[in-house]
């Protein structure tokens, strides 16, 4: 369990961080005996090793655990799906050896599995669960022995205003009751847990920040190339380290020395990156195509410069809250949320708020102005509530439609875990009822569980955004990163043709809007037995207004720098398709989206809900006749890693000879008027948590 303590504003801040309650999480990453009803496996060491570059982070996670019965176990060891992460490698000691799993189709893997465990062999199997956890299944665990696993995923790491963002998950996201019961909250690591983050950017870093954490250590090698490290052997402590971001006052600096020691795996580590100031809007571009005649992989990054105005309007906000029992624990993080969003409400404005369980009902009596007064009644009826019952998000999303002025700018914030399970919960429609009005959903999607497929096709469908919020995320800086978005003009209706070179299967297919501060990111397949130049244009719409914005650069014939790419654009591409089924069922037009993710999931060597990977004696992969393709994969990509390894940070920028966006990018509070911004926020964190004071009256 851990406790936050009640903060109030800290003299000469403009903003509060408050959690109001206890909250009780499960650390997820446990290997648990199954079907013995003996308790977890001990955590003998936990390390985790991310690189930071070029667009995309890989994250490497070892674990060592002990076996302290008198039997053999068969064991499971389960963690939550990261934030757009493709599982691309798992090893497993095999009588010492390391041992590359392989791809299977999901029922091949099980019935695999099963044989073998009856052989006595040693075998384990990677499952997706759903869109929530990743599940190893590890026969035997000898009695009194060590198991030793390993786990490399990959994903793209996109900046937003300037600001880069990696969460490492170690909460369990606490909404399935089911697994719940399985946990026993086990999450000490008896001999060394160690987290460490490099961060290689091709552009210049004015600072780096790790929220809630003991233990870390941040260093600057240079502009470019930044480390942060968290040591916490067993039963020492340790304290929160320097931003490494401008002055620290000496009472801030007492404040995080004086902060408890966490010593286990059960708060998410998240690690904030900010750019400089004053960086252009560019396009960037990274490659692999290894065969000069054959199929080439680019992703390629586009950031805008400022082109956005603000909107000065008065807007309609309605709020759709989820008061369900699976909000316990993360309801106080969403209403202090919600309260420092309706206190950058406008006199133009008005407010809806509109609370779901079981089912809906609305908490104000249709829209009331966005008065000091309105809102303050309203952020006290929304801090007193107790969350139980279902989650009814279908009710909550119909009734906030259904009342929508036409005459007046809208916009739907949902605040939600988003685990529907009463009334309807087809995602198909889901989409139907948004399809019946013009209006932008926007999402905050809350913990490690949340059914973030569901939440990003809804905001996707409906041109919006998705932002996901941890426990151990700032929350107001979050909102503040939002409401920073929707007080600005938007890119509608993005098209982005490139002429001079075949290209196929770029994803996303319809990138749909892009918001201030945000980037997009394109990944496809290309073909060029030349280094050939590629006319790029990018079309959108501004407030009803089209613009155009045009560059040229070269697309190479050979380069083996990102082998891991190829992942990334086949795990975009599976999500695109599984996006169809959930959104179109058994419509005839996708009947084949389901063989097609296994073809590609077995192609590219990914775990998805219809593939797994297993790991074998060495010998047993042929008598499955298991072709040994991830393995050749891994090796390539692990030399490419060693490669680049021992090179500097580089820029991939390609549109230096024609720039493709005028103007800076755009960060929160970059316009001055004296408002503390998203940064701001995070530096002040640990002293926030730190001062008990009274709350301020609203």
């Amino acid at each position: 369990m851990i406790s936050f303590i009640k903060n109030s504003l800290l003299p000469g801040s403009l903003l509060i961080f408050s959690l109001l309650a206890s909250i009780t999480v499960h650390a997820a990453g446990l290997l648990t005996p199954v079907n013995s009803g003996l308790p977890e496996l001990e955590i003998r060491s936990h390390k985790v090793t991310v690189i930071i570059e070029d667009g995309f982070a890989t994250t490497t996670v070892e674990q060592v655990f002990h076996n302290p019965h008198q039997q053999d176990l068969e064991a499971l060891y389960s963690f939550p799906i990261p934030d757009h992460a493709a599982v691309g490698e798992f090893i497993f000691w095999v009588d010492g050896k390391p041992v590359i799993g392989e791809v299977v189709e999901k029922e091949q893997a099980r019935e695999i599995y099963q044989k073998e465990k009856l052989a006595g062999h040693q075998v384990a199997v990677t499952e997706q669960n759903d869109y929530k956890t990743f599940e190893i299944s590890v026969t035997p665990v000898k009695a009194g022995q060590d198991v030793r696993i390993k786990l490399v995923y990959i994903q793209t790491t996109q900046l937003d205003s300037g600001i880069g963002r990696y969460v490492y998950p170690l909460e369990e996201g606490g909404v399935d009751e089911q697994q719940l019961a399985f946990w026993n909250n086990n999450d000490t690591v008896t001999d060394q847990f160690s987290f460490n983050l490099q961060i290689k950017s091709s552009w210049p870093v004015k600072g780096v920040r790790v929220t809630r954490q003991s233990g870390v250590q941040i260093s600057q090698q240079n502009k470019r190339l930044w480390d942060v490290r968290i040591n916490n052997m067993a039963g020492t402590a340790a304290s929160e380290g320097t931003p490494v971001d401008g002055n620290r006052d000496a009472k801030l600096e007492q404040a995080v020395n004086d902060m408890p020691h966490a010593g286990k795996l059960d708060k998410d580590i998240v690690v904030y990156w900010r750019l400089a100031d004053n960086l252009p809007g560019a396009v960037e571009m990274i490659t692999y195509k290894p065969d000069t005649h054959g199929r080439g992989t680019f992703m390629m990054t586009l950031t805008p410069g400022i082109d956005l105005k603000p909107v000065s309007e008065g807007k309609d906000w309605i709020f759709i809250l989820d008061i369900s029992g699976s909000m316990q624990g993360k309801y106080q993080t969403l209403a202090e949320g919600v309260k420092q969003a309706l206190k950058k409400m406008t006199a133009k404005d008005r407010i809806r708020v509109i609370l779901f369980n079981n089912q809906a009902r609305e908490l104000t009596a249709g829209y009331t102005s966005a008065s000091r007064e309105n809102i303050n009644r309203i952020i006290q009826k929304v801090t007193a509530i107790h969350p139980d019952g279902g989650t009814n998000v279908y009710d909550g999303l119909n009734m906030a439609i259904k009342k929508l002025d036409s005459d007046r700018t809208s916009a739907i914030i949902l605040v939600t875990d988003g685990v529907a399970n009463v009334g309807i919960t087809e995602q198909k429609k889901f989409i139907e009822l948004l399809k019946t009005r013009d209006v932008r959903l926007f999402t905050f999607i809350m913990g490690n569980s949340a059914n973030r497929p569901l939440l990003e096709n809804l905001t996707g469908a409906s041109h919006g955004f998705a932002i996901n919020v941890s426990n151990s995320d700032d929350i107001v800086g979050r909102i503040m990163l939002a409401s920073s978005k929707v007080n600005f003009e938007a890119m509608h209706d993005i098209n982005i043709k490139i002429s001079g070179v075949k290209t196929t299967g770029i994803q996303p297919e319809q990138p749909g809007s892009l918001y201030r501060g945000e980037q997009l990111v394109l990944i496809g397949h290309y073909w060029t037995d030349q280094d050939r130049q590629a006319q790029v244009s990018f079309n959108t719409r501004i407030s009803g207004e089209d613009k155009q914005y045009h560059t040229r650069f070269i697309f190479p014939a050979q380069t083996t720098e990102h082998p891991e790419i190829e992942r990334l654009w086949a795990y975009h591409t599976i999500n695109t398709l599984q996006s169809q089924i959930d959104n179109y069922g058994e419509d005839a037009d996708y009947k084949d989206n389901k063989q097609a993710i296994i073809d590609i999931a077995r192609e590219f060597s990914l775990v998805t809900d219809y593939t797994s990977m297993i790991v074998l004696e060495e010998q047993q992969f042929k008598t499955y006749n298991i072709a040994r393709n991830n393995k050749q994969r891994v090796n390539t990509e692990n030399q490419a890693r060693a490669r680049r390894a021992q090179q500097a940070p580089a820029s991939r920028r390609v549109d230096q000879n024609q720039p493709m966006f005028s103007g800076k990018r755009s960060y929160v509070g970059g316009n001055g008027g004296g408002a503390l911004d998203f940064w701001s926020l995070l530096l002040l964190l640990p002293l926030l948590m730190f001062f008990k004071k009274p709350d301020l009256q609203c």
